[in-house]
C-alpha cells in the first residue's frame, strides 16, 4: 500500500501502478482484499439501487468465487435470454454482411482467373482458342510493353553513360593536376650553370698510356670552356 501525508498531517492512500504483482504472496493478499472489496461494492449497488447484481471471479489457481444479490442461476438464466435475443436481432445484419463478403470473394477469384489466363497468353501459351482479333490485341499490347521496356533501357544506358563521362572528366582533371604538380617540382629544382671539365693530364704515346696514365688530374672550371694550347 502506498501511503502519504496530506496538509493536515493524516495518512492518505497514494496511487498504485496497475500491473501484475510479481511476488506470489503479495499477489494472493491483494487478490483476497480486492475480491472482498468488489463483492462489497456489488452488494452496495444491489441494495442502494435495487439492482440484480452477480459477480463471478476465478482465481489464478482456478478456484471459483462468486456473489449474487439473488439466486445466481436466475441471474445467469436472465442473462442468457437477453444475450440470445440480442444476437438474434443482430443476426440478419451479420448474415447480410457475410453474404456480401462471399460475393466479393467470388468476384475477386474470377478476376484473378482472367488475369492468369491473360498472362499465359502474353507468354505465348493457350493461343489455340484465340481469335484473330484477340491475337491482334495481344500483339498490340506486347508491342506497347516492348516500347516501354526499351524506353526504360535507354534511360538506364543514358544514365550510365553520363556517370562514365563524369568519371572520365574526374580522371582528366586528376591527370592535369598531377602534371601541374610535376612541372612545379621541376621548376623548383636548382639549376647549375657551371661546366664541369675533366682534363686528363696523363702523357699518352702512340695511343697507349704510359706508366703514369693511371694518374689523372681533374680541374673544375666555372664559366665558359677555355681552349688549352
Amino acid at each position: 500500500m502506498n501511503l502519504g501525508m496530506n496538509i493536515a498531517g493524516t495518512m492518505v492512500r497514494g496511487k498504485i501502478e496497475i500491473k501484475k504483482i510479481e511476488n506470489v504472496t503479495s499477489r494472493q493478499v491483494t487478490f483476497s482484499k480486492r475480491r472482498s472489496g468488489l463483492f462489497k461494492k456489488a452488494h452496495e449497488l444491489s441494495v442502494l439501487c435495487d439492482a440484480q447484481v452477480a459477480a463471478i471471479v476465478f482465481s489464478q489457481s482456478g478456484r471459483l468465487h462468486e456473489y449474487s444479490s439473488s439466486q445466481m442461476e436466475k441471474i445467469i438464466d436472465r442473462y442468457g435470454k437477453f444475450s440470445n435475443a440480442f444476437y438474434v436481432a443482430e443476426r440478419p445484419q451479420v448474415e447480410r454482411y457475410l453474404q456480401e463478403l462471399k460475393m466479393e470473394i467470388d468476384r475477386m477469384v474470377k478476376k484473378i482467373d482472367l488475369l492468369e489466363v491473360h498472362h499465359r497468353k502474353l507468354l505465348g501459351q493457350g493461343l489455340d482458342s484465340c481469335s484473330v482479333t484477340e491475337l491482334q490485341e495481344i500483339d498490340t499490347q506486347i508491342e506497347k510493353s516492348l516500347r516501354i521496356v526499351r524506353s526504360r533501357k535507354a534511360e538506364l544506358y543514358a544514365d550510365q553513360l553520363k556517370k562514365l563521362k563524369e568519371k572520365e572528366r574526374e580522371l582528366l582533371n586528376e591527370r592535369k593536376r598531377l602534371l601541374e604538380e610535376q612541372n612545379r617540382e621541376r621548376l623548383m629544382r636548382p639549376v647549375v650553370p657551371a661546366t664541369l671539365q675533366i682534363c686528363d693530364k696523363g702523357n699518352t704515346e702512340g695511343g697507349h698510356r704510359t706508366k703514369h696514365s693511371s694518374e689523372v688530374e681533374t680541374d673544375l672550371f666555372i664559366g665558359l670552356p677555355v681552349t688549352r694550347l
